[in-house]
């Protein structure tokens, strides 16, 4: 006979296995991208971006871009990018997925996104970004972890 504290324990374990099996793989409401570095001519930039929150095909979030050693051309602002759940479900399966985004700066100037994911293993994996600003294109290469993931 199975002890009362032994009991919640398994009712508790088949709840959350259940929980899981009714959210379609890939159907992740948020992701958390690394701090990701370039560089540039006699310098480098740092990208940083707040957690991406899901709302339909869309993730969006804030960035923080430092420029060393020319501080000034450093910039904060807002970006989204475009994942239809069809692409999130093929990450799911581990293939490689394009994407695309748009964002403005702090100075309402444009910024277009570019790039691909492809996952490492679970929720996790590898993301390769091109940020085109004022004429300019950097690639960042990094690290990515979706949030609250099924699969």
């Amino acid at each position: 006979m199975l002890r009362l504290p032994s009991l919640l324990l398994l009712l508790g374990l088949i709840s959350l296995a259940r929980a899981d099996t009714t959210r379609p793989a890939g159907d992740w409401d948020a992701v958390t991208v690394a701090p990701m570095k370039t560089s540039i001519y006699i310098g480098s930039v740092t990208l940083t971006a707040a957690e991406f929150r899901r709302d339909g095909d869309r993730f969006t979030t804030t960035y923080e871009a430092k420029v060393r050693p020319w501080f000034f051309w450093s910039e904060t602002g807002r970006v989204s990018i475009i994942v239809p759940q069809a692409d999130l479900e093929r990450l799911a399966r581990g293939e490689r997925v394009e994407f695309t985004g748009e964002g403005t700066n702090h100075k309402n100037k444009p910024r277009r996104i570019t790039g691909h994911a492809e996952r490492t293993d679970g929720a996790a994996g590898k993301i390769k970004v091109r940020l085109s600003a004022d004429g300019i294109e950097l690639v960042f290469n990094g690290t990515y972890r979706f949030d609250n993931a099924v699969k």
